[in-house]
């Protein structure tokens, strides 16, 4: 991509953006914060964990931003008998009776990993390596992933039975923790009557690959503030008890706090937020409209907590304010 310099370069992502989100609510009504924090992972090049019932449009929602970025998608299906071969591919044996790799679904851009708690812990691993790796092993051999790659893993939040919860440790892998909530009254009104009629909307790709790969490298170098990078790495310090920075709250209700990634994410995310929304630079505003997204699964509730009916959310809050 070529632009005269920085600021039109910025300008362009921030026109890009509207013009990606205008094309999606053509398809998917409502969900402006789900949608808004999709793109920030994307283009901060981190992966989401979302977290709502069935019957929220999340296939819909991620196949319709697959389609309108130019991106290719898969949808896998996590169950008990999963493999990890039936994830990352296999080796099998032609009709010359050589081996030749046999890719499996996770050679795409975007990945639904739908309901990644169902299936074993051996085989959630083999998605989370790509993840962190950006490749992938079988056989001693190593095979690249194309990029841009994200994988957006969701988990059903009312059904406990027969699940095998991601670790703390893999949890930390994912940018963000989103939670898709139902839609109000009007939006489902409109979503009733979008679909009952038999007339059918067409989604257009308004983005390159390149484009994408340029704007993520483009939006690292955003400058930032220090006052900004301290507000940061105070606030994920607070969720760490027992430490010299602990919130009072942390202390009280938390058994762990979110490591360093957390701060990462903040600033990351913060940087891109305040490309979508026309600034040039991020403000302790970005850490906050993020906070909720990076922290939720990085922090982790003691028995007070729990007996007290304490959310997670309420404890972030409580950091926020301070």
């Amino acid at each position: 991509m070529t632009y005269k310099d920085e600021i039109t370069a910025f300008a362009a992502f921030t026109d890009k953006t509207n013009e990606i989100k205008n094309e999606i609510s053509k398809i998917i009504v409502g969900q402006n914060d789900v949608i808004r924090d999709l793109l920030i992972s994307i283009f901060s090049n981190g992966h989401s964990l979302l977290i709502g019932v069935p019957g929220l449009a999340k296939t819909l929602m991620v196949n319709t931003l697959a389609k309108v970025l130019g991106l290719e998608f898969n949808r896998i299906q996590f169950t008990p008998d999963l493999m990890p071969s039936d994830i990352i591919g296999m080796e099998i044996l032609d009709e010359n009776r050589k081996f030749r790799f046999m890719k499996g679904p996770v050679f795409a851009n975007i990945i639904l990993a739908d309901e990644i708690n169902r299936t074993p812990p051996k085989t959630q691993s083999a998605l989370l390596e790509a993840m962190q790796e950006k490749s992938v092993t079988v056989a001693g051999n190593s095979y690249i992933l194309d990029e841009p790659f994200f994988v957006l893993a969701t988990q059903n939040p009312i059904e406990q039975e027969g699940t095998y919860p991601l670790p703390e440790a893999q949890l930390d892998r994912f940018m963000f923790n989103i939670l898709l909530d139902y839609p109000s009254f009007l939006e489902e009104m409109n979503v009733v009557r979008g679909t009952t009629t038999g007339k059918i909307n067409v989604v257009k790709n308004v983005i390159s690959k390149e484009e994408i790969l340029f704007f993520q490298k483009l939006l690292l170098q955003m400058p930032v503030a220090d006052n900004v990078y301290e507000y940061a790495v105070r606030l994920v310090s607070m969720t760490r008890p027992e430490t010299a920075m602990a919130h009072d709250w942390a202390n009280k209700y938390l058994s762990w706090g979110a490591g360093p990634r957390a701060s990462q994410y903040l600033i990351i995310g913060a940087k891109v937020h305040a490309a979508i929304n026309g600034k040039y630079s991020p403000d302790i505003e970005d850490i906050d409209a993020i906070a909720n997204a990076v922290l939720r699964h990085r922090i982790v509730k003691n028995y007070k907590a729990e007996a007290e009916r304490i959310s997670i959310e309420e404890i972030i809050g409580k950091f926020l304010e301070k």
